[in-house]
């Protein structure tokens, strides 16, 4: 596999996204909107009951599950982009010279995954930012210190969103060669990241689940697994042959 074909792969697919308003507005303003969002309900809800304020005791573990947002954002984040990348790409009839040119399918869909993690992992941590500022800003009264950067946010940010959003741009590129809607991808990707991510958020938010470094490595080593299955299989179904033939 060459990486240098896949490159100009993305880097095609990430002129064309930077060209599509509703792509970027969808990447970009989910992060930020949660980042801003979750800082605001721990201000607000500090400033009841005459502004006695979340109980410094329990802030720590409010403050880690809503860190775990951040890796449900890498999942869903994607999933725009990578179902336009083939999906918008049919409609517009720019597949076809491409799916003709000199390339194995592993490359092609490693070019269609490269386009679609860098904008994700960029508005992933440009939200991390805005998200870590705010909160540290609001809690910092009650805590007497700064709660972020910590190791936890710091495995979460690098370790597990890198990989949450490779596994979401495998299964919805996966999903879009094989459908023609970009809604009903986007539909089916959303429903294959929704149950497991949200059985780990809940678990962690009624205290079933400690999310400490320790859980965040076992969590991310499942990540890790997934990855490497979905993308042998997916290079392996992926048929360019199938999409150009069969795809109507």
């Amino acid at each position: 596999m060459r990486l240098s074909k896949a490159w100009v792969v993305a880097a095609k697919d990430l002129r064309i996204f930077g060209r599509k308003g509703s792509v970027l507005r969808y990447t970009v303003l989910s992060p930020v909107l949660i980042a801003i969002g979750l800082p605001l309900i721990i201000h607000f809800a500090g400033t009841r009951h005459g502004g006695s304020g979340i109980p410094p005791t329990e802030l720590p573990h409010l403050l880690n599950a809503f860190s775990f947002f951040f890796v449900a954002i890498g999942a869903y984040v994607p999933i725009a982009i990578a179902a336009y990348s083939l999906i918008g790409e049919k409609v517009e009839k720019s597949l076809e010279p491409l799916l003709a040119t000199p390339i194995t399918d592993g490359e092609l869909f490693l070019g269609k995954s490269i386009a679609s993690f860098i904008p994700s992992i960029s508005a992933v941590y440009i939200g991390s930012v805005i998200f870590m500022a705010l909160m540290d800003l609001f809690t910092r009264s009650t805590l007497n210190y700064s709660y972020f950067p910590n190791w936890t946010m710091g495995l979460i940010l690098l370790v597990a969103v890198p990989l949450i959003i490779i596994l979401s741009i495998e299964a919805n590129v996966l999903i879009s060669s094989k459908a023609n809607d970009v809604r009903a991808a986007q539909t089916q990707g959303a429903m294959f990241i929704a149950l497991p991510l949200g059985v780990i958020y809940v678990s962690t938010e009624i205290g079933v689940l400690t999310l400490n470094t320790t859980v965040i490595w076992i969590i991310s080593a499942v990540f890790l697994l997934i990855d490497i299955v979905l993308f042998s299989i997916s290079t392996k179904i992926f048929k360019r042959e199938e999409i150009l033939t069969k795809w109507t």
